[in-house]
């Protein structure tokens, strides 16, 4: 039984180092233990559902300037991955932008492959075209930093073991689907992938303003956009409780980010 224990951690040590990648430009180390291809495959199934069950919005305005915007991101993170020999990391992505009718929804996503999302309800509070910088290049971060992955690894190691991880792909679709879903954050869960959210959302924040500085927008202008986004209000878990940082803290880690994403900015 000793032995068998030590064989186990043995290969799990073994697995979570071959299994480490890193995030573009903040050079972080993180577990990426599900195969890029099968969280792709797993966000078209998911993106498909959710357009037969959600409204794409008619307005041509905020359509066109949610696709323009995207799309300038979109190429310039794209550039910048191919400049780097990075390509590899967004092998399979093909950007497609949508602005989804639902007033009441303050939010927007993108997952693997490039899939994105913006609700009517955010447009209020971005205002303009350097407030959807924000969001989209925050969103998008997101998605080429593997935030998903990383933790749906994490989940999948808790649940499943290491050595389980490629027969929970194959064969309980359901249960990875759920995990999948927890990753991306439908539902709540208080415990002990919180601590690594926040870090998420902290990393998306300044990889964002970076990508936005180099597809031409004012990273300067993020500053006001989260003040609009704290001056909602409501009503918000303590931090500790919360995996997305406090309204404070997350603009004063903007502004101490502001230097080194305004080396990419040209007007």
């Amino acid at each position: 039984m000793k032995t068998n224990s030590v064989i186990l951690v043995g290969s799990l040590i073994i697995l979570l180092i071959n299994s480490c990648a890193t995030v573009p430009l903040t050079g972080r180390k993180q577990l990426s233990l599900v195969p890029e291809s099968e969280m792709i495959s797993m966000s078209l199934t998911n993106y498909s559902d959710f357009l037969k069950t959600n409204t794409i919005s008619q307005d041509k305005v905020n359509t066109e300037l949610v696709r323009e915007v995207g799309t300038n991101l979109a190429s310039a993170v794209t550039k910048y991955f191919a400049d780097n020999n990075l390509s590899g990391q967004i092998d399979g992505y093909k950007w497609e932008f949508n602005l989804v009718k639902n007033d009441t929804t303050v939010n927007a996503w993108c997952m693997p492959g490039g899939k994105v999302v913006v609700y009517s309800g955010l447009l209020p509070v971005t205002k303009d075209k350097y407030g959807l910088a924000v969001v989209l290049s925050h969103e998008i971060a997101h998605a080429v930093a593997r935030h998903g992955n990383e933790r749906m690894s994490q989940e999948m190691i808790t649940q499943y073991g290491s050595l389980a991880l490629n027969e929970a792909i194959k064969n309980k679709p359901a249960q990875t689907k759920s995990i999948f879903n927890t990753a991306y954050g439908i539902g709540t869960q208080v415990g002990v992938l919180l601590p690594y959210s926040r870090e998420h959302e902290l990393e998306a924040d300044k990889l964002g303003l970076i990508f936005m500085a180099m597809a031409g927008y004012d990273p300067n202008t993020a500053i006001p956009f989260w003040e609009r986004m704290a001056a909602m209000g409501g009503n918000k878990p303590p931090e500790f409780l919360s995996t997305h940082p406090s309204d404070a803290t997350r603009i004063e880690k903007i502004k101490a980010a502001l230097p080194e994403a305004l080396k990419y900015y040209k007007k």
